[in-house]
Parts: C-alpha cells; structure tokens; sequence
C-alpha cells in the first residue's frame, strides 16, 4: 500500500458525542461512542446506519474496539472499569465479559485469533482467548516508558506499541517486554515530536501508522522505525484529534476517527 497519497472520500458527520475506536468485519464498520451502551454499525458502501447492538455495561470511556473473522465476534474494552467485552456478531450478539488489569484501552487481535490488550494504567500487555482465558501477561517495566495505549502484535512475534506520554513515543517489545526498538523524542526528524500517541495500524509491509492525537495527524513509521512522515490527508480544516485507526488494505482505505466525532474516510490514489 502506498502512503504518500491519499484522498478523503467519505464523513461520517460527528452526532454530537465523541467516537474512540472504529472497527472492521467484512462489510461493516463498527464504532464506538461515550456514554452509549451501544455500538454503532455502518455499511461500507453508502456510510449509511445499519443498526445499533446494545452491549449493557458498555460506558464511557470505551477506547478499544476490534473485530475477528475467525471467531466471528467483536472486542470493546472499557476503561473506567478494567472490562472486555466480547459481541458474538451472530443472530444472538449474545455478549460476555471479563476482567483485566489496570485501564485497559486499545484491543488489537493477533495470528492467533487471540484478543491483545493494552492495559493502561497496569504497564502491561496481556493476551486473551475469546472465551476470555489469558494466555501471556508481558510487564513493560523495562521499556522506558509508561501508559501503553495499543498493542499490534507483529509478524515476528514482538508487538509494536503505542505510549500516551508527551512528547510521544512508539516501540518495538519482545515478547519478554525488554525493548527492541523504539522512536522517541532522542531521535531527530522533520515532523518533530509526537504527543500523546494512540491507536495503530500495520501494513502487509510492516510501516507501522500512528494516530499523532496531540499534534493533530497522522504518522507512518518504516519497519525499523528509523524514518517517519507524515501523512498528506486532504481534510478541510485539518484533523482534529484523531484517535482510532483502521486499515482495510485490500481495498487501500484507512478509517480515522476523531475524538470530536467525526469518522473520516480515505482512499489510497496509488
């Protein structure tokens, strides 16, 4: 996928209450807002309101959403109350729950068709089954950093994660949360540095792109994490506080939510 161009094609307008995390299963596109115990599901095609799934519990401060083909269901994290919630996405969206450490917030699923939690408050990552088992609990003491705000884990088994610090920073942690890489503000580059990093996204390729939330932007890291842009989104007035991400690469479209509601549309031209 090319990162150099892009064009919007679609706005979901902001209906007045913040949308954090947006997510994607075949042609639906899923999205969380605070203080709704529901999660909103548009079509992919018109951006047109499908439908809403209660999720009872789920309040404020919602800020991990993703979804799995393989178990057909949908990850919610709340924050306030240290929760996953898991939504079978078949005719019952029946829905379960459980506990995990310290303020969990951005939800990523691995190869392994496991549930990645990035828990905030904790300093820790932990991997769950869907039917909520843990697998591994990685203490990132060692990392130099706190508040780990996303996890992805990548093809070589460590996991790339986002900080909510400022200035900002994103690295590479190995599965025994000892660095590997990192990109922080002791590295000098064009675009400066970040502030409060939020949810990714990985390419096929491995560039690693990050919701920039402070600075307004979106950022695209190489897979050593030595060279990063910015990038070019033609958005009128600019981004306002991005904050989820979504990559559907097979068709080169990127979902970007803004903490102010909006849900914004982009189309790679190349």
């Amino acid at each position: 996928m090319n990162l150099s161009a892009f064009r919007l094609t679609n706005v979901i307008p902001s209906a007045g209450f913040a949308r954090y995390a947006v997510a994607l299963l075949g042609d639906e596109l899923f999205m969380s807002n605070i203080n709704s115990q529901q999660i909103e599901v548009y079509d992919t095609v018109n951006f047109t309101l499908q439908r809403r799934l209660p999720v009872p519990g789920l309040v404020a401060h919602s800020y991990g959403l993703v979804a799995c083909i393989s178990n057909n269901c949908l990850y919610a994290s709340v924050f306030n109350n240290n929760t996953i919630f898991r939504v079978d996405l078949s005719d019952t969206n029946a829905v379960k729950t459980w506990s995990v450490v310290g303020n969990p917030s951005g939800l990523s699923v691995n190869k392994a068709h496991n549930v990645v939690v990035a828990c905030h408050g904790a300093n820790k990552l932990q991997e769950y089954t869907t039917d909520g088992t843990l697998v591994r609990e990685i203490n990132l003491q060692q990392a130099g950093f706190t508040n780990p705000w996303h996890a992805v884990q990548l093809s070589t088994g460590d996991y790339v994660v986002s900080w909510d610090v400022s200035p900002g920073a994103v690295s590479v942690i190995g599965v025994d949360g000892q660095v590997v890489l990192s990109y922080d503000k002791s590295q000098t580059s064009d675009v400066g540095e970040m502030k409060n990093s939020r949810c990714l996204a990985v390419t096929n390729h491995g560039d690693i792109l990050v919701a920039d939330c402070g600075n307004n932007r979106i950022l695209a890291i190489n897979t050593s994490l030595s060279f990063i842009q910015q990038l070019a989104l033609p958005v009128d007035n600019g981004l306002k506080s991005p904050f989820g991400l979504c990559l559907y690469e097979s068709r080169g479209r990127l979902y970007v939510t803004e903490s102010e509601g909006r849900v914004l549309v982009f189309e790679c031209m190349l």
